[in-house]
């Protein structure tokens, strides 16, 4: 029998966990944000994850917050629930006030959508945003955004925040037409850590941590067809992961089919999965042989692999090789490297000097960009982009803030 405390503590953990803004961006899980939070190195780097995705195509999403002189700096905004502030208010305690909050993606619409709330959270923190934030439709002004101008600097045009403790380094600005794709990393000098956004992920087999809390996206993916029930098992979690990875990184990846509305009709509302957890049974994919493979060539066994997130390779990078490789050179030179903390998938990867080098020489040896395999739908999305005028062929140079 659940205790009448028990039902309580479920209930306010329910409304911590809440986020109000979620309409801004309606994505898995909606309204309800879990915070998983983990010291990734003692005394000095933490990871705040939040899951975010599309008909349970969900993989984390990170805030990562930086012991720097006299406080804590915060990197790569996520939504401030109740239990993600209470986190901070735990670390504040131990090693002082939230000094920063630092938004370094011009287009990452996760990091910008919470950066506002984060923001009003931490009235006497400084605000630091990369340079040519833009919005769609309808370009707005930051204050009109919620980012308040008083307080709010501008990486690069103003300088950078705590030089003492960190090193920045700028990938692009690259024009894709309807604003611009840039993100500024942070090298923390203390742990050694290069912090970025989009541009470089790592991939573990293993499902993240923060599935733990909930593994429906996994058990709902790993299935056949929409008749199966839910089931779980170490087995049909990694399965389960596989699929995500080829969803997110591919969003329509060469080996999933679509089957016949008539035979997704079919196979719903069976007993047991009339219920929103399930999607009453519809299961719009159909996955061909070979697809365990393709995931795996995406995945490290004892330790992440490392790659470049492929919807900016197929649809940023090919008109932005220079600025790649530049930004490459820049981090290939910072002192002491020795690990990637990005604001998706697995949290610390190992990365150093070595490693930079290694991806600027497969870039420059191999043909540019991808088009067949698994990058056969991101091709077709960039041809229609640039038959539409909606994207540039070449890069634009100059920009103006």
């Amino acid at each position: 029998m659940i205790k009448k405390d028990e039902v309580i503590h479920k209930e306010d953990l329910d409304i911590d966990q809440q986020w109000p803004w979620w309409p801004l961006l309606p994505l898995y899980p909606y309204g309800r944000r879990r915070t998983l939070v983990k010291e990734l190195i003692p005394n000095q780097i933490w990871s705040f994850e939040q899951l975010q995705g599309l008909y349970y195509v969900a993989v984390p999403v990170r805030l990562t917050v930086v012991k720097v002189s006299g406080g804590l700096m915060l990197f790569n905004p996520l939504p401030p629930t109740n239990e993600l502030r209470r986190a901070l208010l735990t670390l504040e305690k131990k090693h002082g006030p939230v000094l920063t909050i630092v938004l370094p993606t011009a287009s990452g619409l996760e990091h910008k959508i919470a950066m506002p709330s984060l923001a009003r959270c931490f009235p006497k923190a400084d605000l630091w945003i990369c340079p040519g934030q833009w919005s769609f439709p309808i370009g707005l002004p930051l204050q009109w955004l919620g980012i308040p101008s008083n307080r709010t600097s501008v990486l690069i045009n103003d300088g950078f925040p705590h030089e003492e403790s960190c090193e920045w380094v700028s990938l692009g600005p690259i024009n894709i037409g309807l604003g611009r794709f840039q993100e500024v990393s942070c090298f923390h000098k203390d742990s050694r850590s290069l912090l970025v956004t989009d541009a470089l992920v790592g991939i573990k087999v293993d499902p993240p941590q923060l599935f733990d809390i909930d593994p429906t996206p996994l058990l709902f993916h790993a299935r056949e067809s929409g008749d199966q029930p839910l089931e779980d098992s170490p087995e049909l979690r990694r399965k389960g992961w596989a699929r995500l990875i080829l969803f997110s990184l591919f969003l329509r990846p060469e080996k999933l089919k679509i089957p016949d509305l008539s035979k997704v009709v079919n196979n719903a509302f069976k007993p047991g999965l009339r219920n929103s957890r399930a999607h009453f049974g519809i299961y719009p994919f159909e996955w061909q042989k070979g697809w365990q493979e393709s995931a795996n060539a995406l995945m490290g066994v004892k330790k992440p692999l490392l790659l470049f997130a492929p919807v900016l390779e197929r649809l940023v990078f090919p008109r932005a090789q220079e600025a790649l490789i530049k930004w490459l050179d820049e981090i290939s030179s910072l002192k002491g490297i020795n690990c990637l903390i990005s604001a998706h998938y697995s949290d610390l990867v190992e990365f150093n000097q070595r490693k930079a080098l290694d991806l600027k020489r497969k870039i420059m040896s191999r043909s540019w960009p991808n088009q067949s395999g698994n990058w056969s739908f991101l091709e077709g999305v960039d041809k229609a982009l640039l038959k539409n005028g909606v994207v540039p062929k070449e890069p634009l140079e100059g920009f103006r803030d």
